[in-house]
Order: C-alpha cells, then structure tokens, then sequence
C-alpha cells in the first residue's frame, strides 16, 4: 500500500467522482481508476460502490477512509517538519472555520499568512462544529476556528478567541419589537428560525434554551446568515444569535432584544487543536499570527 494510493482513495471519496477526483489530482482517469483498483485487490474487498452515476464508500471505504486521513496527514506532517528544519515553510494548511466565528478573521489572518508563507498551500473547509471536531481528531483539518465547543466533547486543547452575549432579532413590527429585554418564559410559543443543529449559533440558543428550562420549536432551519436575517426581516419568526449578528448590514432595521433575568445565554467562539499530535509547521505559524493579533481584535459585545 503506497501513500500515493490513499491519496488517490482520499480523493475519490472526498469528490465521489472519479472523473472529477482524476482532474483535481491532475492524473489520467484511467491512472486513478487503476490505482484504486491496485488498492482493492490488495484489500481484497471493493471500497467503493459504483453506478454510472454515483460512486459511493462501502463499509470497507468507510472504515479506511478515516485511517488514509490520518496516515496522510501523518507523512505531511513529517514533511513540513523537515522543511522547517531546512528554514522552509512549505506544505499544506487545512483548516476549517464556523461561519461568522467572533474574535477573529479568517479572510484577513489568511490573507496575512500567505504573504509571510507564499510557498503554503492553503485549504479552506466551513463546516459545523461537530464535523469541525471530528476533522482535527482524525488529522483531516490542522486545526479549526469554532464555537460553543463543551469540555466533554473535546480532550485537546481550545484557545478562546470571545465571548459575546446572545440576544433576539426580530422585524420591527414584532410584538417583542416594543421592549428593550425579555426573559426565557417570553418566548414560548414564538416561531423561531435558526441554522441546522451542527451550526455553532444552534448549538449555543439549543443550550440556552434547555438551561433556562423552555421548550421551543425551529420552524425555519436554514444554512447562511444571509437567509436567517431576511427571514427574520420578513417577520416569519425570531431568532436567538450572537450579538455580532446585529451588526451585520444585513440586520439594518430589525429589532434587538437583550434577555434579562439570572440565565444570560454566552456565545464563544475557540481554536480548537489536535488532541494527541503536534502541530504542524504551518498550523504553529497561523496560530502566531493569531497571537499577535489578539490585542487588535475589537470587542464583540
């Protein structure tokens, strides 16, 4: 088994497309198809389940597909390390980002990390915070910016990045629009709209909501910040967020409604790195950068 083979298996599963997987890698269809099929016959077991229009893992590809991440991100790792040995900073940068994580700007601190590291290759996953965990436990993602991470679900170590209070949006012509606080028992019966359960933002107003005791329904799940605010613009529910979210053009008009009473929801956000490795030689220096930029970073609320 050859590490160029689990990079061509990786890529097959991440595309579930060989022939996009061929071109991503810059091989011949027919390579690749070849050097999966190599993999397969020294497994002795098909890793992939093909239809001419789907290609998807079987159980065996599932169960390998989790140790090829690590292995590779392991022999990368042992790459950059001799490259910074050699004064040299070379290699790849994963990592995943939470939308709208406070404390912090992915789009500039990247921007900052390519003009002191041009020789990086820099990838770029958003995703929720669980599939963020479960990214930097198995060596996918070099480490992640995230948010509401619990102490039970991660055994590595979190930098804080902030921490803001969460408030309620909601259209001007809301009944909750007319007062400045409200408390927990204030919202039963509301319409609410939030993102998907994975989303950092759901997770924190799904803990706020069973720590004050009150039970709520999500009408409207959506997947961006953009369609959460028009929703609420057009008065089909309200939403619990960060209150950076406030700020956002696209919140221009609605309503802000702090909560009030001894249970004060707190949003967080965190860098989350690997549990039971050392980071690699690009990861240490994106964390720098980090570091130095954490007495410019405004307060978020």
């Amino acid at each position: 088994m050859e590490l160029r083979q689990l990079e061509h298996f990786v890529a097959v599963a991440e595309e579930r497309h060989f022939t996009r997987a061929a071109e991503r890698l810059a091989v011949s269809q027919s390579g690749l198809s070849a050097s999966v099929r190599a993999l397969e016959h020294e497994l002795r077991t098909p890793l992939f389940s093909r239809t001419t229009r789907t290609v998807r893992l079987t159980e065996a590809g599932q169960a390998l597909l989790v140790e090829a991440e690590r292995t590779l991100a392991g022999a990368r790792a042992a790459r950059d390390a001799v490259d910074a040995v050699r004064g040299l900073l070379r290699g790849r940068l994963t990592l995943g980002v939470e939308q709208c994580v406070a404390g912090v700007s992915p789009a500039r601190l990247l921007a900052a990390f390519r003009r002191e590291h041009p020789h990086m290759e820099i990838r770029l996953r958003q995703e929720g915070t669980s599939s963020l965990l479960a990214g930097v436990a198995g060596g996918r993602l070099d480490l992640a910016f995230a948010a509401t991470v619990s102490p039970p679900e991660w055994r590595g170590e979190l930098v804080p990045l902030a921490r803001e209070r969460m408030v309620v949006l909601c259209a001007p012509g809301h009944h909750l629009a007319g007062g400045t606080a409200v408390e927990w028992t204030g919202l039963r019966g509301e319409s609410f709209i939030d993102f998907h359960p994975d989303w950092g933002p759901r997770r924190a107003a799904d803990e706020a909501f069973a720590a004050a005791g009150v039970r709520r329904s999500v009408a409207l799940e959506v997947n961006d910040v953009h369609s959460l605010l028009e929703l609420v613009h057009e008065g089909l529910g309200v939403a619990v967020v960060p209150h950076h979210f406030s700020r956002k053009p696209e919140a221009r008009g609605l309503a802000v409604v702090e909560f009030t009473g001894a249970h004060r929801p707190g949003y967080e956000s965190v860098v989350v790195l690997p549990p039971a490795r050392s980071l690699s030689p690009g990861a240490k220096a994106l964390m720098g950068l980090v570091r130095q930029d954490a007495p410019r970073r405004e307060p978020v609320g």
